[in-house]
């Protein structure tokens, strides 16, 4: 199993997928307990939702499970959010605070997992955003996301549907993060907010430095848009997914349309 899928493209815009992938080698399948082979903390059929949305769009998918090791942390093992819940580099617990192995990794099995998943998902992901901005002048990562609504452990009260994050504005330039901002905020039936229980995870904040030509947006979806459920086995909603697509495209319509602009400014 090849840890990256990659579809290239000639759009300003690169989809980074992280965490959609299902991958789990038998020897890191034998060590996770049965709680933890059920790999509830996945980004169900994000890959799915976002297919075909634009033409000539390049995507960078991770095939591997996040339990074996999390594309979108920081490999130092820093933690993205200081003093709140979360997971690690390979987290010990799922979302809800249980723990997940049966006989968790020691540090040289996580370093292990790190260079054969990590390191190449990320080598592809820098390699696309540099084809894109040799093309271009600028690239734009748009890092997508998807997680349920209610967890306790992780924040409290119910998710908004769109969940924008830039860290505070700074990986990207302004115009990026309001024009998405906009349309989600425009969205009947949908709540929206931006930098809030979710800022960006390690993929946007390495990548956005809009001074260089390089600007990143992560969008953490509520699965309730587009799942049956939030529940095993997390079904793809046809009919929820048809209603949220549109307005999907029009964010990746939009933002390619901000290409003079951001050019201008790289």
């Amino acid at each position: 199993m090849t840890p990256v899928e990659i579809v290239q493209g000639d759009s300003p815009i690169v989809l980074g997928l992280p965490h959609t992938g299902t991958y789990v080698p038998d020897d890191v399948l034998a060590d996770l307990n049965e709680r933890g082979r059920g790999l509830d903390d996945t980004d169900w059929h994000i890959h799915t939702l976002y297919e075909g949305l634009l033409p000539d769009t390049t995507s960078v998918r991770a095939t591997f499970h996040r339990y074996v090791v999390d594309a979108n942390r920081d490999p130092s093992g820093i933690s993205l959010y200081p003093g709140q819940n979360t997971t690690g580099l390979v987290p010990l617990t799922d979302f809800d605070g249980h723990s997940i192995w049966t006989n968790a990794p020691d540090a040289a099995a996580i370093e292990t997992r790190r260079a054969a998943f990590h390191v190449p998902y990320h080598a592809a992901l820098e390699t696309e955003l540099d084809r894109v901005k040799r093309l271009h002048g600028f690239a734009m990562l748009y890092d997508c996301h998807s997680i349920r609504s209610d967890i306790p452990f992780l924040f409290d009260g119910r998710l908004p549907d769109f969940n924008i994050g830039t860290n505070l504005g700074t990986t990207c330039d302004p115009t990026i993060e309001k024009t998405t901002q906009d349309i989600c905020a425009a969205a009947q039936g949908y709540s929206s907010v931006t930098n809030g229980r979710f800022k960006g995870g390690w993929t946007t904040r390495h990548y956005g430095r809009p001074s260089e030509g390089l600007h990143a947006i992560q969008m953490e979806l509520a699965q309730s848009t587009y799942l049956t459920s939030e529940t095993s086995p997390w079904t793809y909603d046809d009919e929820k997914a048809a209603k949220l697509r549109p307005l999907l495209t029009s964010i990746l319509t939009k933002l390619t349309g901000l290409a003079r602009t951001l050019k201008g400014k790289s």
